[in-house]
């Protein structure tokens, strides 16, 4: 089912590496990483994302991000500009169309006496390009299909690679427009929510 309103701690489908190594392979794991050594859950609501410049030496990502990397398909994410006292949010997606890949990481947490086991994620971010930056400092890393493998694949991987990979996109990639403030609320969903409240 097709998801307009996705927000932090919940379900979301990732891509990543299959078992024979080079395929891949979709699944589902939620939103906001909880490392293996977590004592509980409670630090996802931290981890929703992670900084790339820094997520190689943090004690929550470093060994994901030298083991454990995934691709966050979506066909467009949110930010929020304050406008005449009001939060209104913006969509913002390719110019062309074509999906985004977020560059993400994975674990996988045993569970404690109180919690069940789960496999949760984080998207790596970067300084924002110049599309989004009047609306925020940060965006998601996105990987281009040609380095979908090379993201997947980071035993293999030289630092330059990396470093082309997470940096902000290329000027001119993405549009904005505005979009519904119901999506403010998570319990709000739909395809109305792409519609400006003027609209209504």
């Amino acid at each position: 089912m097709a998801r307009f309103n996705l927000a932090p701690s919940q379900e979301a489908p990732v891509i990543v590496r299959g078992e024979l190594g080079r395929d891949r392979a979709l699944t589902s794991m939620r939103w906001g990483l909880v490392p293996s050594w977590a004592k509980d859950s409670k630090i996802a609501h931290r981890t929703i994302n992670a900084r790339s410049e820094t997520a190689a030496e943090k004690p929550s990502f470093r060994s994901a991000f030298k083991r454990r990397r995934c691709l966050v398909p979506a066909s467009w994410f949110y930010e929020w500009q304050r406008e005449a006292g009001a939060k209104v949010p913006y969509r913002i997606q390719r110019a062309d169309h074509r999906p985004l890949a977020f560059a993400g990481l994975w674990e996988r947490w045993t569970g404690s006496a109180a919690e069940p086991p789960r496999v949760s994620f984080t998207v790596l971010t970067t300084d924002a390009n110049d599309d989004v930056a009047p609306l925020h400092d940060r965006m998601p890393c996105l990987i281009e299909p040609d380095d979908f493998d090379r993201w997947l694949t980071p035993e293999v991987d030289d630092g330059g690679a990396t470093a082309r990979m997470l940096a902000p996109a290329p000027a001119g990639l993405l549009a904005l427009d505005r979009v519904s403030s119901r999506l403010n609320s998570v319990r709000n969903e739909g395809s109305g929510l792409m519609a400006p409240d003027t609209l209504f």
